[in-house]
């Protein structure tokens, strides 16, 4: 029993947690259903853009030949989920990264969640995950790393990195521009 409750009276830490505790699950599923990508932090590394399933409770996501490409996944990433709207941070949130083993029970429902959501899709999908890809089941949890935002917060964007696709000073005359 602890006494910060106002007033002094007694609270037990059950319900002290219970107050901390969000349930931020709706709010997952209504961003992952109008948002076809979010962002993986991957700590020591940088945000990769990725598309992804949603299934209950659980973002689903696909790298290997072929897909994306992701370095492997530590036990813990965060998660970055825009908002559709103005296309800007909505939440980050920690999740725990599991890479499934090919052809198992829970490798085969994720495939069928992911091939559903793929553009594009081959035939193929699920032998050419099996052999070559990694097949990641990423289960959000805890409270929020940042509050779910608005516009007056920014995007979050990072900034460009200079590579040999970028025009960074003089661009030339295009016709139908001044």
């Amino acid at each position: 029993m602890t006494t910060d409750a106002p007033g002094g009276q007694p609270t037990s830490d059950a319900e002290t947690l219970a107050e901390k505790t969000v349930d931020i699950t709706g709010l997952l599923a209504e961003a992952a259903k109008k948002s076809d990508i979010l962002w993986v932090d991957v700590p020591g590394e940088r945000s990769f853009a990725v598309w992804h399933a949603w299934d209950t409770d659980r973002f689903y996501l696909v790298s290997g030949e072929g897909e994306q490409l992701l370095p492997p996944l530590p036990e813990v990433v965060s998660l970055i989920l825009r908002s559709k709207d103005s296309g800007g941070r909505l939440i980050t949130v920690r999740a725990t990264a599991h890479l499934l083993a090919p052809r198992s029970e829970s490798w085969e429902s994720a495939v069928a969640a992911l091939a559903a959501e793929r553009l594009n899709a081959t035939d193929d999908l699920a032998d050419r995950w099996a052999e070559s890809g990694s097949v990641y089941a990423l289960h959000p949890f805890g409270e929020p790393l940042t509050p779910v935002t608005g516009d007056e917060a920014g995007s979050g964007a990072a900034t460009l990195l200079p590579a040999p696709a970028t025009t960074v000073g003089w661009r030339p005359w295009h016709a139908g521009r001044s």
